[in-house]
Order: structure tokens, then C-alpha cells, then sequence
């Protein structure tokens, strides 16, 4: 079943994921109907075609006065920043502005006739939040989707397989995460004082969402799960470092269960190189497990360090659920 899509904003995710329906081909489940963004035409186009981190995009692209060509193939293009557009056409509109924080602004998408709004990132203005492989059950016929964090796209199906598998008593996850267009280039005045610091020059203590979402969509561990964050100074690709105390581990090669568990799920991945963070640039699943970083203390405890592209693997996500949407 092809999924006819809108997005609204054009800033990193929205553009990951029109890369990567782009650069499918034919194989692509996707049918792009409308593309908004407040920015201008001959921005949009200028981005996608040169990424700092991704690279020149592979591919064509062309602009006419409203509309830019990708392959050939004619999106029209709008800058309304009330959504004040028809999407009539559209099954899923994907809202990558980061506005969408109240209902008014979240069902703007609905009002301009698109069946259904998925948006990239916390939401308390959608009626469920999802994250794939872990409570997509919990979809139904819902119209506004919050598609949660990267960080919880990256830790919550880990979570999940490791309290299915031996059981979760207590969890701290730290998340190692790249700078984000959240934080200034030099110092500036942000929401809190260590975020107001260059965000290219130190590594910087701070807040993660992923510890309310995780609640949200593992209600059950709510009260066993404690969260921290690092902003580091790198471009692209983040990690979590989670350590936990279970009911029992088995007693042989533990590295062997976890490639296991990583096996077994449809978003995780593993390796069993000595990487570092630059190398899962673009790697597509929520996670990749480091098999070598994987720890035990005793027959309970245990340490698992785990990449994620926040960028890549969260659009992928994205593209995942709204294909569920679409179904129900």
C-alpha cells in the first residue's frame, strides 16, 4: 500500500526523511504530495542538494516558481506558516516544524484536510505517543501521533528486550548526544545556563526527554528507569550507555544473548568491530549494540553501550509508524 505524505518544515528531520524516500526509487512506499516550509524555495533546495553531514545529495534536483523536482519527480512546494493549504491528498502530514506543542497548532495539519498528523518529536498535544517495536499496539484509529525522541527510539526497545528477556529491577541510561540546533555556536542565553555554551566547544550536563517518554510508553518501569544527558562536542551520531541491574544473567558468554536480543528485534542492530561514533553515520536502526563495550558485574548487573544516528534512525522510525498509520 503506497502512504501519500506531506511534510511541513524542512529543518534536519524533515529533510533526512525526504532523503531517504528519495533515494529509494521505485522501492519506496511513499508518494510525496506536498512539501512546506517557511524558509523559501530556493533554501530548501540549496540544503538538500549540500549536507554537512550526509554529504551532496545523490541525485537531482531542479525548482520551478512552486514547485522543486527530485528525480524528476514535480512536489509542490508552499511557505505557509498557518498551513493555510490544501492536503486533501494527503494521508499523512509530517510535522518536523518542533511547533507543534498544542492541539491548535497540532491539528492544523487535519483542518487543511490530511487524514492523519505524525509528528517528529514530543508532543502533549498527540493522543498517543509511539515508538516503533516497542507499543505500536497502542495505535488504533488515532489522528495525532507523537513519534517521540531519537534518544527514545534508541533505548526504549532495548529496555523492552531486556526486561522481556531477564528482567529490569533498576536501570540508569546516559545518553552521549551530539549538539543540536538547540544549542547556540558560541555563548548565548538558552532555557538553562550550561545549554547557553558553546555547544561545539565543551561537553555539556543536561536534561533528556527520553525519561518521560520512556514512562509514557514503558509505564511499567517508570519507577525503575533514572535518565541523564552529555551534549558532546560532534556533529552527528549519538550513543546511550545503559546500566542495569536484572533478576538473573546467564552464565556464559553474555555478548552471545545480547546479539541475540538484537537479532530479535526489527529496529536493533549490532557490531562487533571496535567503532567509534562517526561510523554508524546513516545506519537505519534504532540502535546499534557494541558487543565489545558489553559488561558484567555478578550475575545481575550489566553495561551496554549502544549507537544510535539520531537523525537517520529517528526518520526511519518516522517512515515506520506513519506506514502503521496508514493501515489502521
Amino acid at each position: 500500500m503506497t502512504t501519500s505524505i506531506s511534510i511541513n518544515g524542512l529543518g534536519r528531520i524533515g529533510r533526512t526523511i525526504l532523503r531517504q524516500i528519495s533515494t529509494k526509487g521505485i522501492d519506496t512506499n511513499f508518494r510525496i504530495t506536498r512539501i512546506n516550509d517557511i524558509a523559501g524555495l530556493e533554501m530548501i533546495a540549496y540544503l538538500l542538494r549540500f549536507d554537512s553531514i550526509f554529504g551532496p545529495f545523490p541525485g537531482n534536483i531542479e525548482t520551478t516558481e512552486d514547485t522543486i523536482i527530485i528525480n524528476g519527480q514535480k512536489i509542490p512546494f508552499s511557505t505557509s506558516a498557518t498551513l493555510n493549504i490544501d492536503l486533501s491528498d494527503t494521508d499523512i502530514l509530517l510535522d518536523c516544524t518542533g511547533k507543534a506543542h498544542t492541539p491548535e497548532f497540532a491539528q492544523l495539519g487535519l483542518k487543511a484536510g490530511s487524514k492523519k498528523v505524525l509528528i517528529s518529536g514530543p508532543s502533549p498535544a498527540a493522543e498517543v505517543t509511539i515508538v516503533f517495536d516497542v507499543n505500536e499496539h497502542e495505535l488504533s484509529d488515532s489522528k495525532i501521533i507523537s513519534n517521540a525522541s531519537c534518544t527514545t527510539n534508541a533505548v526504549a526497545p532495548l529496555l523492552k528486550s531486556l526486561d522481556d528477556k531477564w528482567g529490569i529491577e533498576s536501570a540508569h541510561i546516559t545518553t552521549i548526544h551530539c549538539y543540536t540546533g538547540s544549542q547556540p555556536m558560541i555563548d548565548a542565553p538558552r532555557v538553562d545556563m550550561a545549554r547557553s555554551r558553546a555547544g561545539a566547544l565543551s561537553m555539556v550536563p543536561t536534561t533528556t526527554s527520553a525519561m518521560p517518554l520512556i514512562k509514557r510508553v514503558l509505564p511499567h518501569l517508570a519507577e525503575r528507569i533514572s535518565c541523564a544527558a552529555l551534549r558532546v562536542p560532534t556533529a552527528s551520531v549519538s550513543a546511550i550507555d545503559l546500566v542495569a541491574q536484572v533478576c538473573n544473567l546467564p552464565k556464559d558468554n553474555l555478548e552471545t544473548h545480547i546479539q541475540a536480543l538484537a537479532d530479535a528485534s526489527t529496529v536493533m542492530g549490532w557490531t562487533q568491530y571496535q567503532n567509534v561514533s562517526c561510523d554508524m553515520r546513516a545506519h537505519s536502526e534504532s540502535i546499534v549494540l557494541a558487543l565489545r563495550e558489553t559488561q558484567r558485574v555478578g550475575d545481575r548487573q550489566l553495561r551496554i553501550l549502544g549507537w544510535y544516528d539520531n537523525e537517520w534512525g529517528f526518520s526511519a522510525r518516522m517512515l515506520d509508524v506513519a506506514e502503521l498509520m496508514n493501515k489502521k
